[in-house]
């Protein structure tokens, strides 16, 4: 309600009343007053009251909530569930314009609103966690693997004779799959092992570029947030031999937004050299539904070719969520998840090396992976690679979910490249493997629960192998296969 409609108000009910409910409703206003002046996440988070009366206000300004409106078009905003309708808060027009998923809707003001709010608060975070020279970010309504695609496609218009995509090798399939779906041929650097750790090898990086021909290389495509033993790849390194041979770099950066090492890893690359673009995942690192990512980037002209490639209208359902979840936690109640979960890191890297120590296994040295830990798995594999599965099966119809085992000598084949050792980033790790991750949203509770349950597998495990040796026969001594004879 506006001031006339209180002054009116006061007609029918005591006037010192209805000013302390102007009151009660200015101090909501003053908050997204300064939502929209500051374009910032607030400090302290709001209340759902102050949150639903924002989106509210948002929602009226769009055409299919207008009173009067007569819509004649083919895609009018109409909703036939009213439950669906409710589930948007009214907000049906999605984000952007067939050219552009960041261009205004004219019919849509409140959403076009919501989106260019959702993407300010966005790189306010994303400066708070670490990467202080951000210019430019926009959340696309798809996961981390199609979002890294669009930035390939976009690529593609500024090198059109490029047919490769330099990648040090990470097992995961959908950072791979981007770089087909988007045309190009992948070119799969073999990670060097150095202790425990899988790390990217500069010199291999260096070879194929001077082999292929930096004109030939669309871009390096390099990983932050990975599985232990893998650690997040040598980023300054890489942007450094970016912007030495002119190459455009584009970093997975998927979980990366949790841990300030990946985050200052990525500032210091575009620093010392080049990083033309990060993605990082919405559902991971803010604790929203799976379906959106942020595309960011210090050149912010190059963002806004990245959000112009993007066909079409957009849905609005990722931004919605992203900001609701930052309004409600605000900045600190973000940070504090993250200082959360680098100190359940630590509680988990103990409890794992506990266990490992218990069971004769060992906590795989990897201190450059900042979220996730391994446990080297020996003594299961000594029976077979069966053991080393079933322990994964095990776990996983316990409700523990998460756990990776990773057995020796997996071979998986994607879209025509085979990988030896699919799934342990190399083609030939020493050992077997479980890995563990500490990700935002994690409790300590998860942590106590998970070690109770894995202990309990193990020495299951344990069990049944005595009981198999015990009951089976012992091959004959010299003499009694003599005497028989």
């Amino acid at each position: 309600m506006n001031g006339e409609n209180f002054t009116l108000c006061e007609k029918i009910v005591s006037s010192s009343y209805i000013r302390q409910g102007l009151q009660a409703r200015r101090s909501h206003e003053q908050l997204i007053r300064h939502l929209l002046e500051q374009g910032k996440c607030p400090e302290e988070g709001w209340s759902e009251n102050t949150i639903e009366l924002f989106l509210n206000e948002l929602a009226v300004m769009d055409s299919n909530n207008f009173l009067g409106n007569c819509g004649v078009g083919e895609r009018e905003g109409r909703v036939a569930s009213s439950l669906v309708a409710r589930r948007h808060y009214r907000l049906i027009h999605g984000i952007g314009r067939s050219g552009d998923i960041a261009a205004i809707q004219p019919k849509a003001a409140g959403s076009s609103l919501l989106n260019k709010l959702t993407n300010s608060v966005l790189l306010d975070i994303l400066k708070i966690t670490g990467v202080r020279s951000l210019a430019s970010c926009f959340v696309v309504p798809m996961a981390t693997g199609m979002s890294l695609t669009l930035c390939f496609l976009t690529l593609r218009h500024r090198r059109p004779k490029a047919r490769y995509i330099i990648w040090p090798r990470i097992d995961q399939k959908s950072c791979f799959k981007a770089m087909i779906t988007a045309g190009f041929e992948p070119v799969v650097v073999e990670n060097a092992l150095e202790g425990d750790e899988l790390r990217t090898d500069l010199e291999a990086v260096e070879h194929k570029i001077e082999e292929l021909g930096a004109e030939n290389i669309l871009c390096v495509h390099s990983t932050t947030s990975c599985f232990a033993p893998r650690v997040p790849d040598r980023i300054e390194e890489l942007a450094a031999m970016c912007a030495k041979y002119n190459i455009p770099h584009i970093v997975n950066n998927a979980y990366g937004v949790q841990s300030s090492k990946c985050m200052h890893l990525i500032q210091q690359g575009a620093r010392v050299g080049r990083i033309d673009a990060f993605v990082q995942s919405l559902d991971k690192n803010f604790l929203v539904p799976v379906g959106g990512a942020i595309i960011a980037g210090f050149d912010e002209s190059f963002i806004q070719e990245i959000s112009k490639m993007y066909p079409g209208r957009a849905s609005a359902s990722p931004s919605l969520d992203v900001l609701i979840t930052l309004l409600t936690l605000g900045a600190s109640g973000y940070k504090k998840l993250l200082s959360e979960r680098k100190e359940i890191y630590l509680f988990l890297a103990q409890e794992l090396k506990s266990l490992a120590s218990a069971h004769g296994e060992r906590l795989l040295h990897t201190p450059h992976n900042p979220i996730s830990l391994a446990m080297s798995l020996d003594g299961l594999q000594a029976e077979s690679n069966k053991a080393v599965t079933q322990l994964g099966s095990m776990l996983f119809t316990r409700q523990v979910s998460g756990a990776r085992v990773v057995p020796l000598g997996n071979e998986q084949t994607i879209s025509g490249h085979t990988f030896r050792g699919f799934m342990s980033h190399s083609e030939a790790y020493p050992c077997p493997y479980l890995n563990a991750a500490s990700a935002v949203g994690i409790t300590r509770e998860d942590v106590t629960l998970c070690i109770k349950r894995l202990d309990k597998c193990l020495k299951t495990l344990k069990k049944e192998r005595s009981l198999a040796k015990s009951s089976s026969p012992e091959p004959p001594t010299d003499q009694e296969a003599a005497s028989v004879e």
